[in-house]
């Protein structure tokens, strides 16, 4: 879904100048079967983790244990060195992004999560202040599928500048943008669905219409931080065969984020 041929910005904008103040920086990640270690940017390898903070579990009610309270361990879906992959999704003095799930799909997560997916977890770190890193995390005791277990993988980052989809962009637009994405690439949308594994950007909402989530703390609206994308090479596969959003807050990346699947 990524590796599609897009037009470079300058030619986007030159043909839809208008579009301009609605971009975004994004990062798409490429995955590539690898061997990854712990101080790598990575989809599915270690993680460099504290040796003294525990390491995640998961006791909700799930597909395989209905009636919760048998903890399995999560595993690692990405890892996130900001020298790797450099943007505005960073928050001050952090330099580290860890994403984890539970291997199993959930039908009734709490608030935060998406419904029939695995319940994630975030963290942002400081990469330095892991002087004595974690070397053997617990193996999940329980998973559902094995679309659900990322395959180690090192990835390949290609900033680009992300459009929103025409329902998110004024009236008046849309009949032009529309025009462009019929006269762009292959027949598919190359711009304003910049599809896979992505830092920041915008959401692709092919299949409904855009949604806006407020941060249950603040109110303000959220941006998107990262999705997880289906595809072969991770051998991730959410939803039906579709991608896994988390956004957050930008007004503080404390508050809790929110997870959506489409």
């Amino acid at each position: 879904m990524t590796r599609v041929s897009r037009p470079p910005t300058e030619a986007i904008l030159a043909a839809l100048p208008e579009l301009a103040p609605y971009g975004r920086d994004a990062a798409v990640l490429r995955p590539e079967r690898g061997r990854p270690d712990r101080g790598s940017s990575s989809i599915g390898g270690p993680l460099l983790w504290p040796g003294d903070e525990p390491w995640p579990e998961c006791s909700l009610p799930d597909v395989t244990d209905p009636d919760g309270g048998s903890a399995t361990a999560m595993v690692p879906v990405a890892q996130i060195f900001r020298r790797d992959v450099p943007g505005p999704w960073w928050p001050a003095d952090f330099d580290l992004l860890q994403i984890l799930w539970c291997p199993n799909e959930h039908w009734d997560p709490p608030a935060q999560q998406a419904d029939v997916s695995p319940v994630v977890e975030l963290r942002w770190r400081r990469a330095a202040e892991v002087t004595s890193p974690l070397t053997t995390p617990s193996p999940p005791s329980r998973y559902d599928e094995d679309g659900y277990l990322p395959q180690a993988c090192t990835v390949t980052a290609e900033h680009l500048t992300d459009f929103p989809f025409r329902e998110e962009l004024p009236p008046q637009l849309r009949p032009r943008l529309e025009e462009l994405v019929r006269d762009t690439g292959d027949g598919g949308d190359v711009i304003t669905r910049l599809a896979g594994w992505k830092l920041g950007g915008w959401p692709t909402w092919h299949l409904t219409y855009p949604m806006v989530f407020a941060c249950g703390d603040c109110g303000t609206d959220m941006t998107l931080l990262f999705t997880v994308a289906s595809d072969a090479e991770s051998g991730v596969v959410v939803g039906r065969y579709g991608e896994l959003r988390l956004f957050t807050c930008p007004a503080d990346h404390t508050h809790p984020f929110q997870a959506d699947l489409h």
